[in-house]
């Protein structure tokens, strides 16, 4: 946890070389007004709370009231930290799988749950990623747009075509990699392998008793609606910032932008995808190449993109430390299940 802690000062340093890079200097950032900032993290904060509503609501449909709902809200907000302080924002779910652990509920019914919520919650950052790809080819910005449907395409397809083979497939450890552990790690790897492909198979055996039913069918559409508008707060949330700059978009637009910049931002290359978002967003905004980081005169929305990363990042992050060191990793009764 520790290592997170350091990592989150060093997302500062792709911030920094753009304000550097564009001349955006601090009185800029202040003058998009206290209101502004504030509702952005309204906006922000709004999302996190719908995500932990969809996991609460997830957890109690197939658990019944093994937690108080107010918790497991809390719960998968402070999971969020761990995607916060991670390349392509994963992460969170094995959170949630250790906080249900420790409640007591078998490891195969955690990743279940855990892999309802990430999967919708995949699915519907996804296709409007894949949306804001379209309409930037559309409008000419044949890099960013291709650039943007490559990463969600492969993602999304990667997570709902895993998630749905699991209930026809049983997976279990790769020959070469068992091999490769075994050697190094003799009887401890031994060990780990066969925890590991008894967790696997017993977690495809969750999938294909619960994929099916009427009442999974169900909760899958109504975790997959409160995703999509869980993702549209967070799009919304750059308008509100630009606001106080000056710099006029619609809601629809900004949406698109957010959630282009947020395929941009899964790519493994920085923590948090610190930096490859704001290039992200400001290439959308512009139809411009989203890894060309030349000074471009008449590039627009530099200090709404920085204000932006604020509200929405370094605000919420201490947020969600603080609710996964309180909750998530606190020590807990069991639950009998």
């Amino acid at each position: 946890m520790n290592w997170r802690i350091v990592a989150v000062p060093a997302t500062l340093i792709p911030i920094i070389l753009i304000a550097i890079q564009f001349d955006i200097k601090i009185e800029d950032i202040l003058a998009i007004g206290f209101f502004p900032f504030i509702g952005a993290i309204i906006a922000m904060m709004i999302k996190l709370v719908l995500q932990g509503i969809k996991f609460a609501y997830i957890t109690r449909k197939y658990l019944g009231n093994t937690d108080s709902f107010l918790k497991l809200v809390g719960v998968r907000i402070g999971s969020e930290f761990i995607k916060f302080t991670t390349p392509m924002f994963i992460g969170a779910e094995f959170v949630v799988i250790y906080y249900l652990k420790k409640k007591g509920i078998e490891i195969s019914k955690g990743t279940w749950i855990a892999l309802v919520d990430i999967v919708t919650e995949v699915l519907a950052a996804g296709l409007l990623s894949i949306l804001a790809g379209i309409i930037a080819i559309l409008n000419g910005a044949y890099v960013v747009g291709i650039v943007i449907l490559a990463i969600s395409i492969t993602i999304t397809s990667l997570w709902v075509v895993m998630f749905f083979l699991s209930s026809k497939h049983t997976f279990q450890v790769p020959n070469i990699l068992e091999k490769l552990v075994t050697k190094l790690a003799k009887d401890k790897g031994i060990k780990s392998i066969n925890q590991t492909n008894n967790w696997m198979k017993e977690t495809c055996s969750m999938v294909r008793e619960n994929i099916k039913t009427p009442e999974s069918k169900k909760i899958f559409i109504i975790s997959f609606s409160l995703s999509i508008v869980s993702w549209s707060f967070y799009g919304i949330s750059f308008m509100i910032i630009a606001i106080g700059t000056g710099y006029i978009i619609n809601p629809f637009d900004s949406i698109m932008a957010v959630m282009g910049a947020n395929a941009i931002g899964n790519l493994p290359i920085t923590i948090g995808g610190s930096g490859l978002a704001e290039f992200g967003i400001v290439a959308y905004l512009n139809n411009l190449n989203p890894f060309d980081f030349s000074n471009t005169e008449g590039i627009l929305a530099w200090d709404a993109t920085i204000g932006w990363r604020i509200a929405t990042y370094y605000v919420p992050i201490s947020i969600t430390w603080l609710l996964l060191v309180k909750l998530a990793l606190s020590k807990i009764p069991k639950t009998q299940n």
